[in-house]
């Protein structure tokens, strides 16, 4: 049996469209992993790495819990993870390119805002004794997705932290407003407006200016985050509150919601 027919194998529940775009992506990340193990950069051949590792994800779920992942879904998820860890931090397109860690997070959100909705929704759906109402299902779907967000917050911050690395982006900022400026030190704050540029000195002499304004380490990006997150999940609630009201009406809703399969397949077309 060809090393193709065997992955195809062991994903027989799911589409051929999303084995295919498995498969490719699978193969770009190999590509892109011998590339950084070239260069010497360790760090991103683990990422890439664990993007291989996440791309099993879905389909060990799927089998593991027998949820069917809809097509659609499952082919999103592949593409977040590649455009994340791939061309996100390995090609840097969240400095490259505007608005791309805004988009992942907004579609992050929109995510676990269906996977959330499914958890309760099939709970809801499958028990004789639990009766909530559309509202109640959307609200758990919404704040499942936050917890998410929020979790992931912790992680950037956690890795900034410890690791030194810059997840949470840093940001010039022309103004500010802090109570630590007041030489009263009352809780006054004081207003610093159209900053020009910022210099910091080190202990060992090192001196380095920040043009246009002062550094902020992270915080404007955190609620950035978070806030685009909220966009996603209020998006898919509505979505998922409406979907309860008339199933047949907003079937397209579907696309993103995994179901409890009743055939033995981990794989909703």
């Amino acid at each position: 049996m060809s090393k193709f027919s065997h992955i195809k194998n062991q994903y027989k529940h799911t589409s051929k469209k999303s084995v295919y775009i498995y498969l490719i992506l699978r193969l770009l990340v190999a590509v892109s992993m011998a590339i950084q193990l070239v260069l010497g950069s360790w760090w991103n051949a683990f990422l890439c790495v664990v993007a291989l590792v996440l791309f099993t994800l879905p389909t060990l779920i799927s089998e593991k819990f027998n949820i069917g992942l809809p097509s659609l879904l499952e082919t999103i998820i592949y593409f977040f993870i590649f455009s994340a860890t791939i061309l996100g931090e390995i090609n840097n397109f969240y400095g490259k390119i505007p608005f791309w860690d805004t988009m992942l997070h907004t579609i992050n959100g929109f995510l676990c805002a269906s996977i959330g909705f499914s958890l309760i929704d099939l709970l809801n759906r499958n028990s004789r004794r639990l009766h909530l109402s559309p509202v109640y299902v959307a609200l758990a779907a919404f704040c499942f997705s936050m917890t998410v967000g929020v979790l992931w917050e912790f992680y950037e911050f956690s890795a900034d932290v410890y690791f030194r690395t810059d997840m949470q982006k840093d940001k010039i900022i022309s103004s500010v407003s802090s109570v630590e400026l007041n030489e009263k030190k009352e809780n006054i704050p004081i207003k610093i407006d159209n900053i020009e540029k910022t210099e910091i000195h080190t202990t060992d002499g090192k001196t380095y200016t920040v043009y246009g304004g002062y550094l902020d380490i992270g915080i404007y990006d955190t609620m950035k985050d978070l806030f685009v997150n909220l966009i996603g999940a209020v998006l898919f609630s509505i979505t998922g509150f409406l979907y309860i009201i008339n199933r047949d009406k907003y079937k397209f809703a579907e696309n993103f919601i995994p179901v409890k399969n009743t055939n033995g397949q981990g794989h909703c077309p």
